[in-house]
């Protein structure tokens, strides 16, 4: 009897169970149906973040690019809302900001549910995450060029001018000798040489004492310069206009690209007169023929670093500003005009050109 009585409540147990489980089963299918975010570049709380940064985001599948919009992808900086383009190729979208980032500051990006897969699917819940940008609310400090900062034009293999030039400020050649200096007539004196291209003195490394050790110790600091400049950390720009800066109006603060840079066309420093600049330039510096680089709101071309690991060349008739320290050589085309201090451990190449010291 006691066999007869339990069998009937098991049996009646048993579809409870299946259909407890079944609902879970859907419930769990259900829930695995809803997209979500695998990764975001920049990390959550990532620091040094470069300011002109472009924030993206990669689902794990394929989305309705109807639902990532400005509405559904936004970027704040507390309570205040930055403008951006927003974008969505395979399964990643992209916010570019509009305006360059604040130095030094928090910014938050979500991804709210309002975004879809292709299904109609939404996220589970808003996705937010948080970074912060590189750079400082203070002017970065000026790279010191020491006793480099004595001469117009300082080389360490040659000085080569086609002329005539127009040079304003003193010239330095070491370890190469004034043989290597061609192209300015010179004429020698005690320790230096005169030009009437130059105003100002010409100094290699076989003149009179002391300009010998006066010229090492000057290429040493150039070298020393060159390495500050080239290790500075956590850049406020990073590969901005992919190395094509041409039109751009540069602010202040440190700039970083791993290959080549080019000026196709005009561009603007701007920035008051303590501010300062640092471009590295891990490949060439190339500034197109009749191309100006122009300084506006009180910037100093002292206060502008260019370290260029490869060939910093003008074009003929353009114009530049700033201090250029190269580690492969400096050349100038027909007719460019330059202000600043040109650098290079190796030669320096004049081509009917006006040269002067900030």
């Amino acid at each position: 009897m006691k066999i007869k009585i339990i069998i009937p409540i098991v049996a009646l147990l048993l579809p409870i169970v299946f259909m407890a489980g079944c609902n879970k089963d859907d419930e769990n299918t259900d829930e695995g149906l809803k997209p979500t975010v695998v990764s975001t570049d920049p990390l959550s709380n990532e620091a040094n973040v470069a300011r002109n940064k472009t924030i993206s985001v990669t689902f794990s599948e394929a989305m309705d690019p109807a639902t990532i919009s400005n509405s559904s992808f936004t970027l704040k900086q507390g309570a205040t809302k930055i403008e951006g383009v927003v974008a969505y190729s395979g399964v990643t979208a992209t916010y570019t900001p509009t305006e360059t980032l604040a130095a030094a500051n928090n910014y938050t990006a979500t991804i709210t549910t309002a975004a879809k897969n292709t299904a109609g699917k939404s996220l589970a819940k808003d996705y937010e995450w948080t970074f912060t940008t590189a750079g400082s609310s203070a002017s970065i400090a000026p790279v010191n060029l020491g006793t480099a900062e004595n001469y117009v034009i300082l080389a360490k293999t040659a000085i080569n001018n086609n002329p005539t030039s127009i040079i304003t400020g003193d010239l330095g050649l070491s370890p190469a000798a004034t043989s290597y200096i061609t192209g300015l007539a010179l004429t020698n004196l005690t320790g230096y040489a005169t030009s009437p291209q130059v105003t100002g003195r010409i100094y290699a490394s076989d003149m009179a004492d002391p300009t010998p050790i006066n010229l090492t110790t000057a290429v040493e600091n150039m070298i020393t310069a060159y390495n500050d400049a080239a290790g500075r950390s956590f850049p406020d720009f990073l590969e901005l206009g992919t190395g094509n800066i041409g039109g751009i109006t540069l602010t202040p603060g440190l700039y970083k690209w791993t290959s080549t840079v080019t000026i196709p066309s005009d561009v603007t420093v701007s920035g008051n007169s303590t501010d300062v600049w640092i471009f590295q330039v891990a490949g060439d510096l190339t500034v197109s023929s009749a191309v100006n680089v122009t300084l506006k709101e009180g910037a100093k071309a002292e206060n502008i670093f260019w370290q260029v690991a490869g060939e910093a060349s003008f074009g003929t008739t353009s114009h530049f500003e700033g201090i250029v320290l190269s580690m492969t050589g400096i050349s100038f085309k027909t007719g460019a005009s330059f202000n600043g201090r040109a650098l290079a451990q190796t030669a320096v190449v004049l081509d009917g050109n006006a040269v002067t010291q900030p």
